[in-house]
């Protein structure tokens, strides 16, 4: 399918890495390949141990005019951390980088784009838009998902993780997120919106999708854009934390002392985003975020009772 663009901003793409130079290079080949034609790839090491760094390096000097690397400050910032900062440094930065708008896209270091994701991802976007004027707004995709080697596993990240996309009202992205953020791209706006990304977020996709279900608007493309790599070294991204997103099928787990730390993520979460944006939600908003933070309750009836209630809301 061919995207139909109607005008063509430069697009902003940041790559946190951390010790992840086996795929690194597949990915930014996937990257320089793209069809769509003005974007910038931002690239951030993480205090990566291997040669990570040095590919990033590498790139940045043979394709200055699509690739650079943000210098690294001491410590690791982990990948909610680097994200953020590299979303804030966008925002800093929108005329040094050439951006008219700042569109951000969200990118791991071992996933495989199709050449047309940025072109059908802005296209969507453009549509989105014009539904919704200057609101925060979120495209993402479906994934097709392959193992190490790249062979395929599942046909839907969707799928796959029993996702519901179209669900993705407030109350619903409270408990379980559907955007994986290497899919991600996002409006100025909602960057704006979102940034900095705080401690208490699950994880920067997750906040993302929260800022836009509260104050914008989220559009999902159905077909997959991206190989979403699975394997024992991943280290960034959305599989870490994605086990930890409360779905239909794990609702009677809930009695589970083991997701006792699941519901008290997701409840910082939830307290994270009343102590920045409480004042700006609209009533029933305010009253969705208050049954979600009881689900911090230390009674797992009363966490069941709450999460059957934000579920139900999301219909």
């Amino acid at each position: 399918m061919t995207a139909t663009v109607l005008v063509q901003p430069r697009v902003a793409i940041v790559l946190p890495t951390f010790n992840g130079e086996k795929h690194l290079p597949a990915q930014l080949d996937s990257l320089l390949a793209q069809d769509y034609p003005d974007f910038i790839v931002l690239a951030r090491d993480d205090g990566s141990t291997d040669s990570s760094e040095k590919i990033l390096r590498f790139y940045a000097e043979q394709h200055p005019e699509r690739v650079r690397l943000l210098a690294t400050e001491p410590g690791n910032r982990g990948a909610c951390g680097s994200f953020s900062l590299l979303m804030e440094h966008v925002l800093a930065h929108k005329e040094a980088l050439g951006l008219e708008s700042a569109y951000v896209m969200c990118c791991d270091q071992d996933d495989i784009w199709y050449p047309q994701k940025i072109s059908r991802s802005m296209a969507a976007m453009q549509a989105l838009e014009a539904k919704h004027p200057f609101r925060a707004c979120l495209v993402h995709s479906d994934l097709l998902v392959v193992d190490e080697n790249g062979q395929a596993i599942a046909d839907s990240f969707f799928q796959y993780q029993d996702i519901r996309p179209h669900k993705r009202s407030f109350a619903r992205m409270l408990v379980s997120n559907s955007v994986t953020g290497c899919t991600a791209l996002c409006n100025e706006k909602l960057v704006q919106m979102s940034s900095p990304v705080p401690d208490g977020a699950v994880m920067h996709d997750w906040w993302l999708a929260l800022v836009a279900s509260a104050f914008g608007a989220i559009q999902t493309i159905e077909e997959p854009l991206v190989d979403y790599r699975q394997h024992g070294g991943n280290t960034l991204g959305a599989r870490e934390y994605r086990r930890s997103a409360l779905t239909p099928a794990k609702f009677g787990r809930l009695f589970d002392p083991g997701y006792d730390a699941v519901t008290q993520q997701l409840t910082r979460q939830a307290e994270a985003f009343a102590g920045v944006y409480s004042q700006r939600l609209s009533n029933g908003r305010v009253l969705v975020l208050a049954m979600a933070l009881g689900m911090g309750s230390r009674f797992r009836l009363w966490r069941n009772v709450v999460f059957r209630a934000l579920m139900a809301f999301g219909r």
